[in-house]
């Protein structure tokens, strides 16, 4: 489950790469609506569920950045 943290490489394609003011929910390209939608089919497929889960925890909290 740790190796889904590297779904923040996406954040390499960003300028800046950080910016606490923005949400990281819809602006890379791995943390978009369609790719959480992914994530959360690959809940059905026994062998990557532990990936998913992973996956969509770390949606999760960085949605909660967003709600600050």
């Amino acid at each position: 489950m740790l190796a889904t943290m590297l779904v923040d490489l996406d954040h390499l394609l960003a300028s800046p790469a950080y910016d606490p003011a923005r949400c990281s929910i819809g602006f890379h390209p791995l943390h978009q609506w369609p790719a959480i939608v992914v994530y959360s089919l690959l809940l059905r497929i026994r062998p990557l569920r532990l990936v998913a889960i992973g996956l969509l925890t770390h949606m999760l909290l960085d949605g909660l950045d967003c709600l600050i």
